[in-house]
């Protein structure tokens, strides 16, 4: 899942507008050069639109598909469910690290080239999950396979944007960022039911080949765009350091969410991982606040709307987690398959689809505040339905019918607002860059949800049942499962504690009413 931006001031800022000057020579992947001095200015195309579009639909459909058939990959592959979590989270790890770092990239390098790079990761990772081999080697050609999906995501995602941005105007930018949020949101929305379908009735191995097919169509489509670049001054030096001490930080930190119960919270290995993210975390902040061209600048976060915008978006793609451990929930405690758990999902893809452009409308009309708030508040309404993991199988899968259509509804309100409120002021020269690091926040938001929320069902659901739990609550029906549903049941929680603190970091940082009524 992502929050994409979908909002109508989303770029205000009308600097870059396309470039200047006939068609140059053509680089080895098929992008036209145009210098920064020519008299032509390129406006965008369907054809761009839609090949841009099938990039965002490889990373946030076919490759989220393992959100749900993640326990069917793992029984084909003979692995256990606490690596699979890996496998399903590393992608979103991934594509967050290098988020920013592609952003800021692709202002400089050339967006167009950044996004057909984003193609060729996107096919190569494809294929690696698709042909992963049952045994050892399976899991090698799996997390190598999902890092080049996660490394595909980080190449299309801000560079694709920051194209909307400088090759559309006015109403047609309006209807291409709409387009490539509905193709993020639907892609995201319809994964649970698209894998399901596909594992239960040709093979969950197809999804991915399909994914590398769909990647070159769309990197076809592409192949030839005029390239854009931000304008700039001076020489820039690529920020390796940065990014070093923040994959390690991040890696540190993801293997002991998701191994930290199953290595054991009190072992050497857990507590030196943990002591490494916090080491070189600070590292990362002391290198990034001394750099001249840091990999993620701070500078950006003076402005209290921008960094609300971005925490309570990390926040609420960390729910993502409830889609996970409501999945396993109802297929490990449930006995249901694939399909039928992904089926019951089908409102959430409907309802985040049709509610999109109301989020639009409200950002118009109340500002980006109240449906921030409004969305955030159903958020937690759908995570509270999934809560009574107590109850008989047909009422839960009721609840989570309902459950899912209102989770589509919530996030349908809150995308747009927070897109505009962190996004509509950014500088164009660092419309890459700004755009990353909301996507960042989106991706490992996502990713540590989904580890978090995972590990807390593994290890519970993996031990006896919760006794003072049982005190307070009666489990009617099957007793077997006890354990998975109480399970379940915390890790819902958590994932309501992250609603609370997001709604609190709205409140605190985003200003009431529109821009204009607060000149």
């Amino acid at each position: 899942m992502s929050f994409t931006p979908n909002a109508q001031n989303l770029f205000a800022t009308s600097e870059g507008r396309g470039l200047n000057g006939p068609p140059g020579p053509t680089d080895p992947i098929g992008i036209k050069q145009m210098s920064d001095t020519s008299s032509t200015t390129y406006q965008g195309n369907d054809k761009l639109l839609f090949g841009i579009i099938l990039g965002v639909l490889a990373f946030w459909l076919f490759a989220q598909t393992t959100l749900n058939i993640s326990p069917t990959m793992a029984a084909d592959l003979g692995l256990e469910q606490s690596v699979m979590n890996i496998a399903v989270s590393i992608t979103a790890l991934f594509s967050g690290i290098f988020i920013v770092v592609m952003g800021g990239l692709a202002d400089r390098i050339g967006r167009v080239k950044v996004v057909l790079w984003g193609f060729i990761f996107s096919i190569i990772g494809s294929l690696l999950v698709g042909l992963a081999p049952s045994g050892a080697m399976g899991s090698v050609f799996l997390m190598l396979g999902r890092i080049f999906q996660g490394f595909s995501g980080a190449f299309i995602m801000p560079a694709s944007l920051a194209l909307v941005k400088t090759y559309w105007d006015g109403a047609g930018r309006q209807r291409a960022v709409s387009l490539w949020s509905m193709g993020s949101w639907g892609g995201s929305g319809f994964a649970a039911l698209f894998g399901g379908l596909m594992a239960q009735n040709v093979g969950w191995r197809y999804i991915f080949i399909i994914s590398a097919v769909v990647s070159l169509v769309g990197m076809l489509m592409v192949r030839g765009t005029p390239e854009s670049k931000a304008e700039t001054k001076g020489s820039f030096k690529f920020d390796g350091k940065g990014v070093a001490f923040f994959m390690i930080a991040m890696v540190a930190l993801q293997v002991v969410a998701t191994q930290g119960s199953k290595i054991g919270w009190s072992s050497p290995l857990t507590l030196g991982l943990a002591a490494v993210a916090v080491v070189f975390g600070w590292l990362f902040i002391r290198t990034e606040n001394s750099v001249a061209n840091p990999f993620v600048n701070f500078t950006l976060f003076k402005n209290t709307t921008y960094t609300g915008a971005t925490i309570s978006n990390f926040l609420l793609n960390g729910t993502a987690g409830m889609l996970i451990v409501s999945m396993l929930l109802l297929q490990l405690g449930g006995n249901l398959s694939a399909q039928q758990a992904g089926l019951l999902t089908i409102g959430y893809a409907i309802t985040i689809v049709l509610f999109i452009r109301v989020g639009e409308k409200l950002l118009q009309r109340f500002g980006a505040r109240k449906p921030m708030i409004w969305g955030s508040l159903i958020v937690g309404l759908s995570i509270a339905l999934l809560l009574p993991t107590e109850t008989m199988l047909g009422t839960y899968k009721m609840l989570a019918i309902v459950s899912y259509a209102v989770f589509g509804l919530g996030l349908g309100f809150y995308a747009t607002p927070s897109t505009d409120a962190a996004l509509s002021n950014l500088p164009a020269d660092q419309a890459g860059a700004g755009a990353g690091i909301y996507k960042m926040a989106s991706s490992l938001g996502a990713s540590f949800g989904v580890a978090i929320s995972a590990a807390i069902f593994t290890a519970l659901s993996a031990g006896d049942n919760i006794l003072w739990l049982e005190g307070v609550i009666t489990f009617v029906g099957r007793q077997d499962n006890v354990a998975i549903r109480q399970a379940a049941m915390i890790a819902l929680l958590f994932n309501l504690i992250l609603v609370g603190v997001a709604i609190m970091s709205i409140m605190l940082t985003v200003p009431k009413g529109k821009p204009e009524e607060r000149a």
